[in-house]
């Protein structure tokens, strides 16, 4: 499928809700739970996002439109969530990151992207020349990704439970 930006936004105006609705009022025990050492848990994968949003996506896009190729963008710290967001609920981490989404959004809406603008270019890195409509994919991708891993990440804690089962549930095999 071709990138649209209509269609982006679709998916990433329900990203802070379908957090919510999965992880909202449950025991710690689903929501600091890992895969094993140096994995994340769904709280950590929160956090990921929220430094996403205040750091990535809106501020990279900025950078493209007002300044191309000419500023690089800066390097982005997978790991800022844990010192960041150290002593944090859940809710607390899911409600910044419905308030932040919200914001980025506006923001995103309120330029009125033409084609000749998700073209423009800028510069990741590590990658290299990027567009601004690259960018956005990736951010929509980003979020299907770590919902992804936080239903992968709950499922593993059933993994001994489930018995013989394991064998028609890949989820915990992949």
């Amino acid at each position: 499928m071709d990138f649209s930006l209509d269609l982006a936004l679709e998916v990433l105006t329900r990203t802070p809700g379908t957090l919510k609705t999965m992880l909202d009022g449950l025991p710690a025990p689903w929501t600091v739970g890992t895969e094993g050492p140096d994995t994340w848990s769904p709280q950590d994968i929160v956090g990921h996002l929220i430094h996403g949003e205040e750091t990535d996506w809106i501020p990279r896009a900025k950078i493209i439109l007002t300044k191309g190729e000419s500023q690089g963008f800066e390097p982005f710290d997978r790991f800022a969530q844990f010192k960041r967001f150290a002593g944090w609920s859940l809710e607390r981490l899911v409600d910044r990151f419905a308030e932040l989404r919200a914001a980025g959004l506006a923001t995103l809406r309120g330029w009125h992207l033409t084609p000749e603008q998700l073209a423009l270019r800028g510069r990741h890195p590590e990658l290299g020349q990027v567009t601004l409509s690259q960018l956005l994919a990736s951010w929509v991708v980003h979020d299907l990704g770590h919902i992804a891993q936080i239903s992968r990440v709950m499922a593993k804690q059933y993994t001994v439970a489930v018995g013989p089962w394991k064998a028609y549930l890949p989820v915990l095999t992949r």
